[in-house]
């Protein structure tokens, strides 16, 4: 059995903020996006796209995310920014800002790099990542879903994603706002 003070000791991290700029550095802008693109591209690197709003990161987003990550060798989300989910979801929303959900997803390991996107639909996006793989959550027909005909065209493939039962942004506001039988 070890001991944690046998041999010897982890020195104290003497750079405590290593973990998060490596975090940060995993959030884009469009600039850095197509930087990123290139250098994975260079590397033949299968790229996997999926986008979404992530508001109150939860199981049933961890699950579908790892998920996703499995179809290739990246894993590159388009975040929803928060005028596009106010668009989507309405005014009370989103919960978190855009800037802390893109930390949040940006920290999963499985997570290459998030990119926010303000365009309803992301279709520019899309076009501009050229992903291999388009996923999407299991609520979305395939022929609804947004870019399929770009990745199909050039030889990639789309896949839907079971969604976890009773896991929802909008499942734990009614759970939080009182009306837990919702």
């Amino acid at each position: 059995m070890h001991s944690f003070h046998q041999g010897k000791q982890k020195p104290i991290n003497s750079h405590p903020m290593e973990a998060l700029e490596h975090i940060r550095n995993k959030i884009l802008d469009r600039n850095s996006l197509n930087r990123q693109l290139t250098q994975w591209r260079k590397k033949g690197k299968h790229i996997v796209f999926t986008n979404g709003c992530f508001d109150l990161v939860h199981r049933g987003h961890v699950e579908y995310l790892a998920a996703a990550a499995d179809q290739g060798d990246v894993l590159l989300i388009g975040l929803n920014s928060d005028h596009s989910v106010s668009r989507l979801k309405g005014p009370h929303r989103p919960i978190i800002d855009q800037y802390s959900r893109a930390l949040l997803l940006s920290a999963l390991e499985f997570v290459d790099a998030v990119v926010l996107f303000e365009e309803d639909p992301p279709l520019f996006l899309i076009q501009t990542v050229q992903p291999d793989v388009l996923v999407k959550g299991g609520d979305y027909a395939e022929a609804k879903i947004v870019g399929s005909d770009i990745v199909r065209a050039k030889g990639g493939k789309v896949v839907t994603i079971p969604l976890t039962p009773h896991c929802s942004t909008s499942l734990i506001e009614a759970k939080i706002k009182g009306n837990a039988a919702v």
